[in-house]
């Protein structure tokens, strides 16, 4: 566990460093920190350590931690389907991933249900890879615009985008760059359930690069909590069934 405290230092040191190095002030930068197979020991390490935001990917991963987790403001960052919303509605605070109408429909239906206005960001996927989601950076506009015309349990706080992969960072910089641009263009619009206040651009192996694009939310797993063994987490997750199917027998 110590090691997530000493890589939390330094993620936070590279985020200053990048932020100084383009003359912005890294306390305006937050910090999601992505526990995605992590345990609940190692999300509270990190909690314990100063995070204050966790992104998950998956719904169950969100169900499953849930209440064993400390106070900490919750964000679902991956891929989301219309039929799990209801699970998350009253858990995250704020969805990073709407890149649909149908998705925006389904999170504003159960918002009202929970009688709450859900903070999101649409997703851009700015290379188009089919391999991603999002919406081309040509079509952002339009589905912030039809979400504002039709969702009024929803208010839209900006972006969020996952650049390609490449080896290295700094050839993925035109691609923030595109979707900060459309960032600043899309803030302008005037409307009460419109907020621009976060760009979600950054992961583990770039966020530097993204902060100096503009980015002030970065999402960061295993520059914190080290690489992931899935064998391991299927391995951990099939003995917390068989408990639990013990425990209720």
């Amino acid at each position: 566990m110590e090691d997530i405290k000493k890589n939390l230092e330094t993620v936070n040191g590279k985020i200053k460093e990048a932020a100084d190095g383009c003359g912005r002030n890294a306390d305006d930068i937050i910090l999601v920190a992505v526990s995605k197979t992590r345990s609940p020991e190692e999300v509270n390490t990190a909690i314990d350590a100063g995070v204050t935001d966790i992104g998950e990917n998956k719904v169950q991963e969100i169900m499953d931690k849930y209440d064993e987790i400390k106070p900490v403001r919750w964000h679902l960052i991956g891929h989301l389907q219309t039929n799990k919303v209801k699970y998350i509605i009253d858990k995250v605070d704020m969805i990073h991933s709407v890149d649909s109408m149908k998705l925006a429909k389904e999170i504003n239906k159960r918002a009202k249900a929970h009688e709450k206005t859900m903070d999101i960001l649409v997703q851009i996927n700015p290379a188009q890879e089919e391999s991603k989601f999002g919406v081309s950076i040509d079509e952002a506009g339009d589905l912030v615009r039809e979400i504002l015309d039709s969702c009024e349990n929803i208010r839209i706080k900006g972006l969020m985008s996952v650049a390609p992969i490449a080896e290295d960072p700094r050839d993925v910089k035109p691609y923030f760059d595109g979707v900060k641009a459309k960032y600043d263009e899309l803030a302008k619009i005037e409307h009460p359930n419109l907020d621009f206040k976060y760009l979600s651009m950054g992961m583990s192996h770039d966020f530097q690069v993204a902060i100096e694009a503009g980015s002030n939310l970065v999402r960061v797993g295993s520059a914190i909590f080290g690489e992931r063994d899935y064998e391991l987490y299927r391995k951990q997750q099939a003995e917390k069934k068989a408990r639990e199917q013990e425990e209720n027998k």
